[in-house]
């Protein structure tokens, strides 16, 4: 197994190839947060984490590819969610391990390749998870897996290509059934929106104005 420890042998990925739904139907990637396009600003902290980066997007391809890395679309039809971005990301991945990263989430831990990429050569996974705390409607405090922000072997190609062949379309169900581990990024109190997502407009605005 690739030791997952030299930042050289990880590729980033930005996913920003979904809908914006909740946005109403706009690029998500493409919305300005602190000056900058989300995905540009995700990209800007993934870097110096990773060896290369790559952006998933299924429009504007040519705004994307202003940020100056590779960008490609989803290899599966009608905008399939999340693990159609991992299976563009392992396709064109050419180092051992992918990061993933989605580009809704621009407050993402600077120090996020390096754990769990630590978590993966320690539990000799083949996929992990960041799991941070949340907060739910009546004050207590969780652990929950984001599975989005996910470090994973290049060489599980085959296996999530003959998953979403199947019609797999669900993160969870076929990570598990890999070596899967997940790392708690115990965040001081004033940091627990880490990995928080913009789904909506307001919430994007709500998250620029956290320190």
């Amino acid at each position: 197994m690739a030791d997952a420890r030299r930042r050289d042998d990880i590729t980033g990925l930005v996913l920003a190839g979904g809908r914006g739904s909740r946005m109403g139907g706009v690029d998500k990637g493409l919305q300005p947060f602190r000056g900058l396009p989300l995905a540009q600003h995700a990209l800007r902290r993934l870097a110096p984490q990773v060896g290369h980066c790559l952006i998933n997007a299924n429009r504007h391809a040519e705004r994307y590819a202003e940020f100056g890395v590779p960008v490609w679309p989803d290899g599966l039809a009608d905008y399939a969610g999340p693990l159609a971005g991992f299976l563009c990301g392992l396709t064109h991945c050419t180092t051992p391990w992918l990061l993933t990263v989605p580009c809704d989430s621009p407050l993402f831990p600077r120090d996020l390749a390096q754990r769990l990429a630590q978590a993966a050569t320690e539990n000799h996974a083949e996929i992990v998870f960041a799991a941070g705390l949340e907060t739910d409607g009546q004050g207590r405090t969780r652990w929950r897996d984001q599975p989005v922000f996910c470090l994973l072997q290049t060489a599980l190609l085959p296996s999530l290509q003959h998953y979403t062949a199947q019609g797999g379309r669900k993160i969870d169900t076929w990570a598990h059934a890999q070596r899967c581990v997940s790392v708690a990024f115990d965040q001081p109190a004033d940091d627990m929106r880490a990995f928080a997502n913009a789904n909506t407009l307001e919430e994007l605005h709500a998250l620029e104005q956290l320190p």
